[in-house]
């Protein structure tokens, strides 16, 4: 559904044509708004889109080293730093795209600061060619999502607490200064507004309810058959359990409290332990949910609602159904709150991932013998050495 936003109550009124043919469509997310759900579907369907005069010019799903270089934002923890090189490569492969309709979908987008910045982005990816495509969710159900990625990102702050930083403790920057230049929905769209003009924003309120409607709108922004999209499973991209995410809560307190290298962490904790326990292990109905306590829940609604005002009087156009961005989620009552409990099976899965992502770099023997056993040295020590032997070990390969 297309929605007038001339006015602050945002009617519904319909569906509107394609975007004009060689149109370049950049997704900027931002995150937790279904943006892997559309890479998966657009890559897995990458032969068949030239077919209807689109193409999606990414040599992998995501291209977010070239996002993250075109925003000059740093790369997740521990992992390799993205250069103008990836950038470069990206928009090579845009302008290869010629008159076709493209489309470059990445959430990092969401994250350029100033100005200047995206007004550059605009310009090299294509100018008066582009048209800007932003997805949103309710507040309430990004904030969860939102602090398990976090954490699996590094952060060592309980939900409750990370919740009063964010929504109560001005100027609302700390642990995590991306969250609010993601998430103030409003802000977002006007920066970008700035860049490119109301009229060539289209802002799409996703509906959890309908797990496929994303899809069926870029099919017809992009002028593409029905049902030529379809979701790709991806177990990765699941959100982690309560319990899951607490015991790697605590295994970041326990990595921090020891110094160990960040490359190390990226090696063997998000890209072993965390990527197999996803893999392998699915959540069951009785794992505990990240659950928001109502205080923060009224807060976000309230916030969603200022932010529906507020991109209204943009002018830009919306799909969906804005009311949920501010609509409070009817919750079943709790007699308590059961504690987070991890299965072994679990816990094992996890500890093999990590083991598993160690024992890719193959040990070099004839190490000199140390003077102390394991026995005679403690455990905090242990961890550091056993951290830095596996950073020599990554550097080597």
């Amino acid at each position: 559904m297309e929605t007038d936003c001339t006015s602050n109550d945002l009617p519904v009124n319909g569906v509107t044509a394609p975007l004009p043919a060689g149109t370049r469509l950049l997704h900027i997310g931002p995150h937790k708004t279904g943006t892997t759900a559309i890479q998966g579907a657009l890559f897995a369907a990458r032969d068949l889109l030239p077919g209807h005069g689109v193409v999606f010019p990414a040599h992998s799903r995501h291209p977010m080293e070239a996002a993250l270089a075109a925003c000059a934002r740093p790369a997740m923890i521990g992992d390799t730093a993205p250069t103008e090189k990836h950038w470069t490569r990206l928009l090579e492969q845009v302008e290869a795209t010629g008159g076709k309709t493209s489309v470059i979908s990445s959430e990092f987008f969401a994250d350029a600061e100033g100005d200047d910045t995206i007004a550059r982005i605009v310009e090299q990816l294509g100018g008066e060619r582009i048209h800007v495509l932003v997805t949103l969710r309710p507040l309430v159900k990004i904030m969860p999502s939102q602090w398990q990625q976090y954490v699996q990102n590094g952060l060592r702050m309980g939900y409750d607490d990370w919740l009063t930083h964010m929504l109560r403790k001005a100027p609302y920057e700390q642990p995590n200064p991306s969250f609010w230049r993601r998430h103030r929905h409003d802000r977002l769209v006007e920066r970008w507004a700035r860049a490119v003009g109301a009229e060539r924003i289209t802002v799409v309120v996703v509906d959890d309810r309908d797990r496929e409607g994303l899809l069926r709108t870029f099919e017809q922004l992009l002028g593409l058959p029905e049902n030529l999209l379809q979701p790709v499973p991806d177990a990765t991209n699941r959100s982690l359990t309560l319990a899951e995410t607490e015991m790697l809560r605590n295994l970041n307190k326990e990595f921090r409290g020891n110094g160990l290298p960040d490359e190390l962490y990226s090696k063997l904790v998000r890209n072993g332990a965390v990527m197999h326990m996803k893999n392998v292990c699915s959540p069951s109905p009785e794992d505990v949910k990240i659950l928001t306590p109502d205080w923060a829940v009224e807060a976000a609604a309230e916030i969603g609602a200022g932010m529906v005002r507020r991109i209204g009087d943009l002018g830009v156009r919306v799909f969906g159904d804005p009311g949920l961005l501010s609509a409070v989620p009817k919750t079943p009552a709790l007699d308590g709150i059961p504690a987070p409990r991890i299965s072994p099976e679990v816990a094992a899965r996890a500890l093999y991932g990590a083991l598993a992502a160690a024992a890719e770099s193959p040990a070099r023997h004839g190490s000199p013998a140390k003077a102390r056993t394991v026995h005679q040295t403690s455990s905090r020590e242990l961890m550091r050495v056993l951290g830095h032997r596996c950073l020599k070990k990554l550097r080597r390969r």
